[in-house]
């Protein structure tokens, strides 16, 4: 039996999530490179979410508990995301660094 594949999709606030984690290290730590290299590790953990998305921890906090929102942690970084199961796709829904307070910013 073949795994079920899932089309992996990026919110508008996500988009903008990556692009402002880039340009902070990029521009403010003065490290480009490192800053490629963050995005792309971030990147490629999204990526293997095409396949068991729910494999990753629920959300344990409101309203992101209520929706089934699932997080998966890439060094310093959370993604948030949703999985559609009959659509077979997964929403990256935002990108935080982990330290945070993220429940007060949603």
């Amino acid at each position: 039996m073949t795994a079920k594949i899932f089309k992996v999709v990026y919110s508008p606030e996500s988009i903008d999530d990556l692009r402002a984690i880039y340009l902070y290290i990029a521009n403010e730590l003065k490290e480009p490179e490192t800053a490629r290299k963050q995005i792309d590790r971030i990147r490629s953990k999204i990526r293997g979410l095409d396949s068991f998305p729910g494999k990753y921890a629920k959300v344990e906090w409101a309203p992101w508990s209520d929706m089934d929102m699932r997080r998966i942690s890439v060094d310093n970084y959370l993604v948030f995301y949703l999985v559609n199961n009959e659509k077979s796709e997964v929403t990256i829904v935002r990108v935080f660094y982990g330290g945070r307070d993220i429940p007060s910013h949603i």
